[in-house]
């Protein structure tokens, strides 16, 4: 089973996330900011995080950082869902280390294609 974490402060996402990823035979965990995120990675290790950047205590951009600095996470697949929508985020968010940037509103359907597709090619 895939193991994938939702990081976003707005209770309406994860649990629409949380559902969906269910469903889809993933085992979820839940952040509802960067240092939950942070906590949640000392113990588990996912196949792959989706990553909100505006948050309370820790952002997306310096939750990344330090997730692409732990080597036990170098396999560690990581989509931004954003509300920041303009090409200079979306350039941020990739230099940074993201695989993937999704705008919100989102669509759930290709979210999930988008994580399928990721987790096809990692190891």
């Amino acid at each position: 089973m895939k193991k994938i974490l939702l990081v976003d402060d707005e209770p309406n996402i994860i649990m629409s996330l949380e559902y969906t990823f269910k469903k889809n035979n993933f085992e979820v965990f839940i952040a509802r900011d960067g240092q939950e995120a942070l906590d949640i990675l000392k113990i588990e290790q996912p196949d792959l995080i989706i990553l909100d950047i505006m948050m309370p205590n820790v952002d997306g951009y310096a939750t990344i950082e330090l997730v692409k600095k732990n080597e036990k996470l170098t396999n560690c697949k990581v989509i931004f869902l954003s509300a920041k929508n303009k090409e200079s985020d979306i350039e941020k968010g990739m230099q940074l280390g993201a695989d993937a940037y999704m705008t919100k509103p989102f669509s759930i359907k290709k979210l999930v294609e988008q994580v399928n597709e990721l987790l096809s090619t990692s190891p």
